[in-house]
């Protein structure tokens, strides 16, 4: 496969971008080789810069549930565009986009637009630490909220995979307000609040674990949690940035039935734009300014360019039948068929899926419940594993600890392509 153009693009972003990238996993370095500089994408498919052409399966890290360049979506933000770009002022599509957000989400009744997950999770714990008057938030080791300085402690996604789980730059003093339990372990959350009575504001959590690598809650975990906070009187704050939209039309909290006191929305929410927010009850929602006392602002929040691709994207999913269903049915298809090649290979290959996510781990663990479990995965044979997909034409997560997404644009043929890939990639791996 030639990718002469993509090293020769890839040493020339060196030069005046540090890495050569925006986000760091898009350097490949678990991967051990240069990055993939995308030309164009459609659909499903994507084209390099050197004229190779890839089914993709990692949807932009989650957001493209309709798939690349969907015509509605285009559509939509040419439209907006035409009117102008951004006004720093009100516009009726954010409202039309919040009462729609409202209408899917089971615990929202106010949301507040923003411009990243980032940028959303951030807001919230501040948020929940004016509500609550308290100060120090639990997170899960191996869950990822984004790059915010409370966060960026035994972090996940690109993190494990830069063998960066704690960054310079986040002083102590910030640290120490963050307290660090074990994902799928109430005991581990119970001693934290005990340690710290009537000090810990909320928990944050992923409720399927999208960045180590899949990792459902197991049952109870989440129930679990809902009790504990409502016990203590903290707050319980679910980062639907990854699951907000893709496992149900409400997220994880309706696939669960379990409701959060605020949630953080991202990825699918901006149809493809930089897009977050966050939301939850009113009497919570409504001490933020201008209203309260506690300040978020932003120049571009809630532009109308996003604003539009993203009430598309939404109004999409809530208005077609079966939608979920079926990426239920073509992910379950893609894990049958992955099963069956480890086992006819006699391969150990941990595989953990919800809904359209799903994540292959290649450890010799008889299951991965956990950040501790996740940690054993073999990296090097996952960067093996991730050539020979490129070089059968298929783009999947450059990074043992992501998802691999389905879409709703996903053809037959494009999952028996994958199923086929998977297996040369395994044999090549034996």
């Amino acid at each position: 496969m030639n990718n002469n153009n993509s090293k020769n693009a890839f040493k020339q972003a060196q030069e005046v971008i540090p890495g050569g990238v925006n986000s760091p996993v898009r350097a490949f370095k678990s991967v051990g080789i240069d990055p993939i500089f995308v030309k164009k994408a459609k659909g499903t498919t994507i084209w390099d810069i050197d004229g190779n052409e890839y089914t993709d399966f990692v949807a932009s890290w989650g957001p493209l549930i309709l798939g690349h360049a969907h015509d509605d979506v285009l559509k939509a933000v040419a439209e907006a565009a035409a009117n102008g770009t951004s006004y720093g002022a009100p516009t009726q599509i954010e409202t039309e986009m919040a009462e729609q957000i409202v209408k899917m989400v089971p615990s929202v009744e106010k949301v507040r637009m923003v411009n990243s997950g980032t940028e959303a999770t951030m807001s919230a714990i501040r948020l929940a630490r004016g509500y609550t008057k308290r100060e120090l938030i639990i997170k899960f080791a191996g869950c990822y909220h984004g790059h915010g300085d409370s966060f960026l402690i035994k972090a996940g996604s690109g993190a494990i995979t830069l063998g960066l789980p704690d960054s310079p730059g986040v002083t102590k003093s910030t640290a120490k307000d963050t307290l660090t339990a074990d994902y799928n372990n109430l005991d581990s959350v119970c001693q934290l609040f005990d340690k710290h009575p009537e000090q810990i504001a909320a928990v944050i959590v992923e409720p399927v674990a999208g960045n180590m690598g899949v990792v459902p809650p197991a049952e109870g975990f989440l129930q679990g949690l809902k009790e504990l906070t409502e016990k203590h009187g903290a707050l319980l704050i679910f980062d639907e940035v990854i699951t907000g939209f893709r496992l149900a039309k409400g997220g994880a909290q309706e696939y669960f039935g379990v409701m959060p006191d605020l949630t953080t929305m991202g990825k699918i929410i901006g149809g493809g734009l930089p897009v977050g927010a966050y939301g939850g009850r009113k009497e919570i929602m409504d001490i933020l300014a201008p209203i309260g006392p506690v300040y978020q602002a932003g120049t571009l929040s809630g532009n109308p360019l996003a604003m539009a691709a993203g009430l598309t994207a939404l109004k999409k999913l809530d208005e077609t039948p079966n939608a979920y269903e079926d990426l239920e049915k073509k992910a379950a298809f893609v894990e049958a068929g992955f099963r069956l090649n480890a086992e006819e290979l006699g391969l150990n290959v941990v595989l953990n899926r919800v809904g359209s996510m799903m994540t292959a781990f290649f450890t010799e663990a008889k299951q991965v419940t956990s950040f501790d479990e996740a940690m054993t995965s073999d990296t090097g044979k996952y960067a093996e594993y991730f050539k020979n997909a490129v070089e059968n034409g298929l783009y999947i997560a450059p990074s043992q600890f992501e998802c691999l997404f389905i879409s709703m644009a996903h053809t037959e043929e494009d999952l028996e392509k994958l199923i086929k890939g998977n297996r040369k990639a395994l044999e090549a791996i034996k």
